[in-house]
């Protein structure tokens, strides 16, 4: 794992997950009122799921999402590091703000809005590079547990997963709950807190 400075933040996700893109958005606007920079990598829900019981449609689900995670990774694997938050960028906003559901036009699209060759979407349906995949996902997944999902947050020595948010904090109220979270995060013996959500995600 690239060694974590104490103005590095590393983010892991699927861009499928609307968690993480509200999670994502958040430390955007905390980048902007603190001082981090943020290094992106790629985690997989369908990854996480493999093996689990899981009900139909959720499965299906799970089949499909490997797609945009192995087009990420490709691209990452030829073009460099700096190509992977674009993507995710490009990605989430045609999956999370434009409500597309095929994931073969997402693909295309936002390979298009990134000046990536259109070829990298073949390997959506491939394994060619599942192995860099599974890499990525294990370094975020084996720092929190196998119990815990996207998104995954390493900062300073401290490591968490979430915050799960329904709404994007901005300004210097995202400031403050990233320095609530980190606080709590750092203490070796904290875990845990939750409530029952009672909202669904929005995402401007």
């Amino acid at each position: 794992m690239t060694e974590i400075t104490i103005n590095q933040a590393d983010f892991w996700f699927d861009p499928l997950c609307p968690f993480a893109w509200i999670t994502s958005r958040w430390i955007g606007e905390v980048e902007a009122v603190r001082d981090i920079e943020t290094v992106w990598h790629v985690m997989s829900l369908a990854v996480l799921n493999e093996g689990r019981e899981l009900d139909a449609g959720y499965r299906e689900a799970m089949d499909k999402a490997w797609g945009p995670v192995r087009v990420i990774i490709a691209a990452q694997e030829q073009h460099g590091d700096h190509v992977v938050k674009p993507l995710y960028d490009a990605m989430g906003t045609l999956i999370h703000l434009g409500g597309e559901k095929d994931y073969g036009v997402v693909i295309s699209k936002a390979l298009a809005e990134c000046g990536l060759p259109a070829s990298l979407a073949d390997v959506a349906a491939t394994d060619a590079f599942d192995t860099q995949l599974r890499a990525s996902h294990e370094e975020g997944i084996s720092l929190v547990g196998q119990d815990v999902g996207t998104p995954v947050v390493a900062f300073n020595g401290t490591v968490f997963f979430g915050p799960v948010l329904t709404r994007i904090p901005r300004g210097e109220q995202a400031g403050k709950l990233w320095d609530a979270t980190v606080t709590l995060a750092s203490y070796p013996h904290f875990f845990e807190i939750k409530r029952s959500r009672s909202e669904r995600p929005e995402f401007n």
